[in-house]
């Protein structure tokens, strides 16, 4: 999984980078490549983190212009992951599961479903996890993923980050054990 392409981002596509990503995909034949849908680079400048998209119509003909522009240059389907966020925008017209399917099913690109990410961003942001995973197209996801987080207190609020070194919690557990039934 990569996220330097900064699918996202109104910065033009990474070329050295999407010509070394070519040239894995062609020598290893990997079963898949994933990107995250997020952005994290500006003006050339590369943020170390993970960026939300604001859930708008214009972000979503952005991105899947540029996951087409990515998927024809690698001649294969690319998987498009959601992230765990930590702020949402207000211009978000749509919510993240509606953002998602729609890229995927435009874009023809396929999902790599972050279950831990979708925890995470539930409840950091007070949606239900289980209605995200409901309105998931089990036809455009093609892969799960579980990790793990840990638990924040900034300024007396309580906030999940998705860290990847945590065992994976048991309320993500059982949101997978329903993910897997769903889909």
């Amino acid at each position: 999984c990569s996220s330097d392409l900064s699918i996202g981002s109104v910065d033009p596509l990474n070329e050295s980078h999407l010509d070394h990503l070519v040239e894995l995909n062609r020598r290893f034949e990997p079963v898949l490549i994933s990107e995250h849908l997020c952005w994290g680079s500006f003006d050339g400048r590369y943020f170390n983190d993970l960026l939300p998209l604001p859930y708008t119509d214009e972000a979503l003909a952005h991105v899947v212009q540029r996951i087409d522009q990515v998927q024809e240059r690698l001649g294969r389907t690319l998987l498009i992951e959601n992230l765990s966020s930590y702020v949402e925008f207000e211009t978000s017209a749509y919510p993240e599961w509606e953002f998602l399917n729609e890229v995927a099913r435009r874009s023809g690109a396929q999902i790599l479903l972050d279950v831990n990410n979708i925890y995470v961003s539930a409840c950091n942001h007070g949606f239900d996890a289980f209605q995200y995973v409901d309105a998931m197209n089990a036809d455009q996801v093609s892969e799960i993923h579980l990790a793990g987080h840990t638990r924040k207190d900034i300024d007396g609020a309580s906030l999940l980050i998705d860290d990847h070194a945590s065992r994976v919690s048991e309320p993500v557990w059982h949101l997978y054990g329903y993910a897997i039934r769903h889909l």
